[in-house]
């Protein structure tokens, strides 16, 4: 099988459409897959049954129902792709459906569990963290590639970028700005001890090199630890929406602070606070 072409539709939607590095090393993994499992040496040579006995294969492998639909995204992405650019004739995956996923309610923490995280002796790195992912909303991969210049501590506000490089600016409070200051003088530290320079990015570990991902991941589940809960940094960003519409946010305000393009996505939390007030009055009225 020509890879070239995958390696081209690969750089092609990160570069050009800017998907997240996560979603495109997935994509890698799931089309290099497909084509092993397809065993022939030319994109024209591969038709519908193909595809159809790759899904099939998937469930016969017990894959859970969300890598079965994004594995399905990924070929159509592609074969789209192929079909555009003259590669192929005839595109495959043109008719092939998206399987619907029933939608689960995302997981959130309540405002006393919120308030025993704080009440943490975390450090200056830890505090920031926390108050960027529930009080911003921020997901994971925004927070780790925050630069210093994404940061108006006069005017409060962060300018970061979510899926598809999609730009937004997140307003911060007082005690983020007073976060961010602590951090800031133990950031100078660690610029002055490992001797960086030019390095904006704004979190950074004790030897200097940026924090990841999973840096992010293992602290928030030690927390999650503290309530007897296991959580993610999405839980916080969950928690952060939640929190806005039970206070009388707007939904379509909140839609532009999380960085929804559709506010059907948004409209999910309003599904939270239903169940949330539900629950709350049961508990009273049995």
């Amino acid at each position: 099988m020509n890879l070239d072409l995958l390696s081209e539709y690969l750089e092609y939607i990160d570069v050009e459409k800017g998907l997240a590095s996560n979603t495109v090393e997935a994509y890698r993994r799931d089309l290099g897959d497909f084509l092993e499992f397809c065993n022939t040496d030319e994109y024209n040579q591969i038709s519908r049954n193909h595809l159809n006995s790759y899904i099939l294969n998937l469930r016969e492998r017990k894959f859970n129902p969300r890598t079965v639909v994004r594995k399905i995204a990924s070929l159509r992405g592609f074969f789209k792709w192929l079909c555009a650019n003259d590669y192929i004739s005839i595109n495959p995956a043109q008719t092939l459906e998206q399987p619907k996923l029933p939608k689960r309610l995302p997981k959130i923490i309540t405002l006393e569990e919120i308030k025993t995280i704080f009440k943490e002796k975390l450090n200056s790195e830890e505090a920031l963290i926390v108050e960027l992912l529930y009080d911003c909303g921020l997901r994971v991969s925004e927070l780790v590639n925050l630069k210093l210049n994404n940061i108006d501590l006069k005017s409060k506000y962060i300018q970061c970028y979510g899926k598809g490089s999609k730009e937004r600016v997140v307003p911060f409070g007082t005690n983020a700005q007073n976060a961010i200051n602590n951090y800031l003088k133990t950031r100078d530290l660690i610029i002055l001890k490992n001797k960086i320079q030019n390095n904006k990015t704004l979190f950074l570990r004790e030897n200097g090199k940026s924090i990841t991902r999973q840096d992010v991941y293992n602290f928030v589940r030690k927390l999650g630890e503290k309530i007897h809960k296991h959580i993610s940094p999405h839980t916080l960003r969950h928690t952060f929406a939640t929190h806005l519409l039970e206070n009388g946010a707007d939904l379509r305000v909140v839609q532009e602070l999380l960085g929804h393009s559709d506010v059907s996505t948004t409209q999910l939390y309003t599904h939270i606070t239903k169940k949330r007030l539900k629950d709350v009055y049961f508990a009273i009225n049995g």
